[in-house]
């Protein structure tokens, strides 16, 4: 049993006056979120609270990083000067390990193939104080719900899905890199003070429904930018009925709304998860303090004087549900799915199903799909989809294999790959289709965009429940409904499953295996960061130039994107991944997924210098920088939605992006954006969009007198020369305005020492910029 940090019995006993002072000022009882948000409040007294406008700057209790964005963190704290991370930090080593050929295998070539980035980050742990998670060990969310995540508790962490944690009661918040960075290098963090949506759960799931269905219902209802800038609080006696992993996997697949993060009050079951992963005297802690770990009683009372809004869901009701293709909002209860499959014209056989990953990967996932899958083997049956299984952490594998459910799986035909992220992010080597071969995929994971999980813009991916989709790997096809059709067993006789079964704890309690946790160097002054000369995968940064005081003047449009643009498609994984620490490679795969609405094409454009048609995005920008030329991208709604990588960020701004221009943003890529120096516009009138042409150039001017809350007049020049101004706004802040004018968050910003609350002295810092060529307000 381990014992409880002192910072969290301190944060647990200061709350009750910090709580009680708050609702003196608000004049009102407190939500969940307002609790943390308050007991975590950097400074009271000079915080301005207001919904949607104001900017909150926080103290965070933890950061976590994964070993592919980790990289570019741990890089940027680096920059900081600091010789210790500021806040309890880990890494975690689980986006490069691709599935390929089965777990130890793949394992192994990922050690071989990913050596030098993996001492890179385990030397700088060391170095700097972070524990270390070698490959293997887990996915970064598992790891952290298992062994870091504390009701009450504040944590940001270089991954989208982040809030996971959210199912013990912890505010986890999904952030880019250099956020990760200054906090660890001792700055306060800094969030728009988000609106709240309150879900209030009656009745209890129950049959065939889990609680995967309460958050693709939540994605069908409120669309992918439904929860920007949003904390998604659930409430109510049906949020007591679900199980802590259960909790976990609905908060996790919460940052497909777009949604800041989104969390539970504690409760009992909560406590019996910190219990059976060895944190009992935590568990008691929180029960002591329960008190100031759940909503104020009148929230439940008046739930509409509390919340922006509020959706009713009664599980008693609920339908098992499945989203696809294409995007975790296209959504509808399993029972219709084959109907709409006949009349859209997709392809009905399923040629893989997965389970697993940081969404889906609790005992009690395993559990109830191999309740489906024993029911299929003993009627005879085997899988007709490839069946692969990602465990998610090593103490998941090494307890369901112990429990008998890894050999259940491979009677009907299925794989286990490596506890890590695989095909859910792309890191998956197939060779059952051919190149751009349509086909149709299921699985529990939580994002599907085109060519997210494979790399193929031609894979239909749809995502439900473990269950379902152990289910449907029996049938071979999405026109089978497991609540009312029948399969035919070898003996003719027809088999219908009943509904799955499974305990949210193994009774045996979770076996332990190889963890593969390394704690900080105890000599850190003896500890040298591994980065080899000439690295291919490993490229140290510099600061950013900063901007010269000029307007933007005369920009060409790089690219004009339609319609979806993910970070998926600005700067994409898959191969890609192996680059994700060196910057100038990692750039020419800059919006290599993009549609371009000036030529129809994905990835491609027309270079202004020369006209030339067909050229690679990230070609014609390197051509741009090299003669001195910045240039903009004009964007459409919802840009930069999903996965928080700030390379979708870092490679514009290093290639020489001055700003980006759009109809709306996701979140965390805005602020990505913001910390890295580029100027994040959007159309005070949508329509706006509409008016910029492949040969325009733009002019943003005003930008010394930039002010918050003000516009900024762009100016579109047309070839003929005729000149049409339209207005955009920002929401830069003063202190990001400094930012801007820096050149990057970094480069203004100040470390402070946390043990004196001063500026630190870096005085002795030297830093070469990243570009040693670059030309002030032209190249970075």
């Amino acid at each position: 049993m381990s014992a409880v940090q002192p910072q969290i019995r301190a944060l647990y006993a200061a709350m009750p006056d910090r709580l009680a002072r708050a609702r003196r000022t608000f004049g009102r009882p407190l939500t969940l979120t307002e609790k943390i948000l308050v007991a975590h409040c950097w400074d009271f007294d000079a915080q301005t609270w207001e919904r949607g406008k104001a900017i909150l700057r926080l103290r965070v209790d933890r950061v976590a990083l994964q070993d592919v964005t980790g990289q570019m963190a741990l890089f940027q704290f680096m920059m900081s000067g600091r010789k210790r991370v500021a806040v309890p930090s880990t890494i975690h080593c689980d986006h490069l390990i691709r599935a390929e050929s089965g777990a130890a295998e793949d394992l192994q070539r990922a050690v071989r193939e990913s050596e030098e980035v993996y001492n890179f980050i385990r030397s700088a742990a060391r170095k700097y104080g972070l524990g270390f998670w070698r490959p293997g060990s887990g996915i970064i969310h598992q790891v952290v719900l298992e062994n870091y995540a504390t009701p009450g508790t504040l944590m940001i962490a270089a991954d989208s899905h982040t809030p996971n944690a959210g199912g013990l009661g912890m505010l986890a918040i999904g952030v880019g890199g250099a956020d990760c960075g200054e906090v660890m290098a001792g700055l306060p963090w800094e969030v728009l003070h988000p609106k709240l949506i309150g879900v209030h759960l009656t009745g209890k799931l129950s049959g065939w429904t889990a609680p995967k269905d309460i958050i693709t219902y939540l994605c069908t209802l409120l669309t992918v930018k439904g929860g920007t800038n949003k904390i998604i609080e659930y409430f109510g006696p049906g949020a007591e009925s679900i199980s802590a992993t259960g909790k976990a996997t609905i908060c996790n697949m919460g940052a497909e709304l777009g949604a800041t993060t989104s969390i539970f009050p504690f409760d009992p079951r909560m406590a019996a998860y910190l219990r059976a992963t060895d944190r009992g005297d935590l568990a008691a802690l929180a029960e002591e303090f329960r008190e100031q770990l759940v909503a104020d009683p009148q929230v439940a009372e008046q739930p509409k004087e509390f919340y922006d809004e509020i959706i009713a869901i009664n599980l008693d009701e609920l339908e098992p549900h499945i989203v696809g293709p294409h995007s975790p909002d296209r959504g509808r209860p399993v029972s219709k799915l084959g109907a709409e499959v006949r009349q859209q014209g997709w392809p009905a056989t399923i040629t893989n199903a997965l389970i697993g990953s940081c969404t889906n990967s609790s005992y009690e996932d395993m559990r109830r799909a191999a309740h489906i899958a024993t029911q299929g083997f003993k009627a005879g049956l085997t899988a007709k989809a490839k069946f692969f299984i990602t465990p998610g952490s090593e103490r998941i594998y090494q307890t369901i294999k112990r429990d008998g459910l890894i050999d259940t799986f491979a009677r009907i035909g299925g794989t286990v790959l490596a506890n890590a992220c695989g095909p859910c992010i792309g890191q998956w080597k197939r060779t059952d289709i051919a190149p751009n071969q349509k086909n149709t995929i299921v699985s529990s994971f939580n994002r599907n965009f085109p060519g997210r999980n494979d790399g193929s813009q031609e894979t239909l991916s749809f995502i439900t429940s473990p269950d379902v989709v152990t289910a449907l790997a029996f049938a071979g096809t999405l026109e089978f409904n497991p609540m009312t059709d029948t399969l035919t067993a070898p003996n003719g006789q027809r088999v219908r499953f009943t509904p799955p079964e499974g305990e949210e704890l193994p009774r045996d309690g979770f076996a332990r295996g190889a963890e593969g946790y390394e704690e900080p160097a105890a000599d850190p002054d003896s500890v040298r960061v591994e980065v080899p000369a000439n690295s291919e995968r490993l490229q140290l940064l510099g600061p950013f130039v900063a901007w010269d005081g000029k307007d933007f003047i005369d920009l060409p449009i790089l690219v004009k994107t339609k319609g979806k643009t993910t970070t998926d498609h600005i700067s994409p994984a898959g191969p890609w991944l192996r680059f994700r620490g060196h910057l100038d490679k990692i750039s020419d795969n800059m919006f290599l997924g993009a549609l371009n609405a000036f030529t129809g094409e994905t990835g491609k454009g027309v270079n202004p210098l020369t006209s030339a048609a067909g050229q690679p995005l990230s070609t014609i920008a390197r051509e741009l920088k090299a003669k001195g030329l910045q240039w903009i991208v004009i964007g459409d709604e919802n840009y930069g939605e999903g996965s928080s990588r700030e390379h979708a960020a870092m490679s514009p701004r290093y290639l020489n992006c001055a700003a980006v221009i759009v109809r709306s943003f996701a979140r965390i890529h805005e602020t990505n954006l913001k910390k890295q120096g580029l100027l994040p516009l959007t159309f005070i009138d949508p329509a706006d969009y509409d008016r910029f042409e492949q040969n325009d150039r733009v002019t943003i001017s005003g930008l010394y007198a930039l002010e918050p809350g003000q516009p900024v007049k762009v100016l579109i020049k047309k070839p003929d020369g005729r000149v049409q101004e339209i207005r955009v706004r920002h929401s830069l802040t003063r202190e990001q305005i400094a930012w801007f004018r820096a050149g990057s968050a970094l480069n203004a910003g100040q470390v402070i020492d946390p043990a004196t609350g001063q500026a630190a002295d870096l005085s002795d810092v030297k830093l070469k910029p990243t570009d040693t060529k670059a030309k002030p307000g032209k190249d970075v």
